[in-house]
């Protein structure tokens, strides 16, 4: 068996992503909004998505860069979020799905966003948010750390997937927003919107089993979107877009 940052185990995340049909969706759903997001980028400069992991972006949107801190087998190149290895204001799109809580100096990335994301690039988040359904599966039933009273963004770490803060997106982008807006004045946050209460916890994520098959995801996916009419905070994750100035 494989630990969780072993780089031999790319395989195996991407085998369980393809292999359960929702939960492949919802990767689908994800790279989606990617694409979304790069209609409102600049038309030239690099696309890059950081922890690619066992994902398939590439298939989705051929002109994206795939890294990962990790040297996964299929992973273009081995990037760490705090120390980029791009040129100042070459990055049109960073993205990333289920990464940015894992990075133990977001301050660091952040700083690293502002230096080579080009002027009207985008930064896009996908992680994530401590609602009223999320919180409690992420406190009591989840294998990550989530620590949403920790006083500060970074945290230690030996290695990059077994540290964590599941709560690090919210205290950023919400609950210290004003730290955010003043530490950051050239980021702009542009939204922060909760989405997904139950559809990735019904698909057991990156666990084997599954709650959802894939004749009821359409039934899910209606179940989300009323209860986010009802309000946004039965979101589990968030959806968060930011623009280099």
């Amino acid at each position: 068996m494989h630990t969780l940052d072993d780089p031999a185990r790319g395989d195996e995340l991407r085998r369980t992503i393809l292999g359960k049909p929702t939960l492949k969706r919802f990767y689908m759903e994800i790279y989606g909004k990617y694409a979304d997001c790069l209609t409102r980028c600049p038309a030239d400069g690099l696309a890059v998505e950081l922890g690619s992991g066992g994902g398939f972006a590439k298939t989705v949107i051929p002109e994206i860069l795939t890294t990962d801190v990790i040297p996964y087998e299929d992973v273009e190149r081995v990037v760490d979020a705090t120390r980029m290895p791009f040129e100042n204001a070459s990055v049109r799109l960073i993205a990333m799905l289920n990464v940015f809580h894992h990075i133990p100096d977001v301050a660091a990335f952040l700083r690293e966003a502002v230096r080579c994301v080009m002027p009207g690039g985008r930064v896009l988040i996908v992680d994530q948010h401590p609602g009223w359904i999320g919180k409690p599966i992420l406190r009591y039933l989840h294998h990550e750390p989530f620590r949403p009273d920790a006083a500060t963004w970074s945290f230690e770490t030996e290695g990059p997937l077994s540290g964590a803060n599941g709560a690090l997106a919210w205290m950023v982008f919400a609950r210290d927003y004003q730290r955010f807006e003043t530490e950051f004045r050239d980021l702009r946050l542009l939204r922060y919107e909760p989405f997904a209460p139950l559809r990735y916890w019904l698909c057991g994520g990156l666990k084997k089993w599954s709650l959802l098959p894939d004749s009821a995801w359409h039934a899910g996916t209606v179940l989300d979107r009323t209860l986010l009419r009802i309000s946004g905070n039965f979101g589990s994750f968030v959806e968060i877009e930011i623009v280099r100035l």
